[in-house]
């Protein structure tokens, strides 16, 4: 346990870092000052895990118990300021880091669950929470639709990812087996859909009926 212990903190903070970039870089995109930068990147990297823990009872939140995220969110935000410039494609950089951050935490957020106690199905939807919230509020806080809510591939990614994590450590797997597992499920369900442009269907809406079908129905 004290091999995994390691291997999912250092996934926790590598996640939170690359979800810290992808909230600075909307920020980037918006023209917002240093401490916009700052505050959509820590949002987005401490958000998910914030939500998990509420939900888990595991009070106070993890970067209140642990001060290194929320430490590495601001660092990281503050030195996006200064090279957001760089990505010639400022929002398909956010795309693809997002997609890892995503891979990331639905691991990390599945295994905590695991930790707490929750049963498998729950640890998985926890693992959805932790990889999809703190997008949320980076897209509900640059004033864009959040990617959740578009045609995109995004929670199903998640929770493949999370499912394949936790059915893996069900099964007996070696922990760093399972994680590796999960993450790449997870990445290779957003990768292919960002890359051939994957959707899910969306409701149609039907043509409403006539004023005669619906006099009739009440005969």
């Amino acid at each position: 346990m004290a091999m995994s212990f390691s291997w999912l903190m250092a996934l926790d903070w590598i996640g939170t870092a690359i979800f810290a970039v992808t909230g600075a870089l909307t920020a980037s995109r918006k023209q917002m000052d240093v401490f916009g930068f700052i505050l959509l990147g820590s949002a987005t990297g401490i958000g998910g895990g914030s939500l998990r823990d509420m939900m888990l009872g595991q009070l106070p939140v993890f970067w209140v118990r642990e001060p290194a995220a929320l430490a590495i969110c601001v660092t990281v935000s503050a030195a996006t300021f200064f090279l957001a410039h760089i990505p010639e494609s400022r929002y398909r950089a956010l795309l693809w880091l997002d997609a890892a951050g995503l891979a990331l935490f639905c691991v990390v957020g599945a295994d905590k669950a695991l930790n707490a106690g929750a049963n498998g199905f729950i640890a998985v939807a926890m693992g959805i929470a932790t990889a999809c919230f703190g997008g949320i509020i980076r897209d509900l806080l640059g004033g864009e639709s959040p990617l959740i809510l578009r045609k995109e591939v995004y929670v199903t990614a998640a929770l493949a990812g999370a499912f394949v994590f936790v059915t893996g450590i069900k099964l007996g797997a070696p922990w760093l087996v399972a994680a590796l597992a999960g993450f790449a499920a997870c990445f290779a369900v957003r990768a292919l859909a960002l890359r051939f442009h994957w959707s899910l269907p969306v409701y149609r809406a039907r043509e409403g009926r006539a004023a005669e079908e619906v006099e009739k129905m009440r005969e």
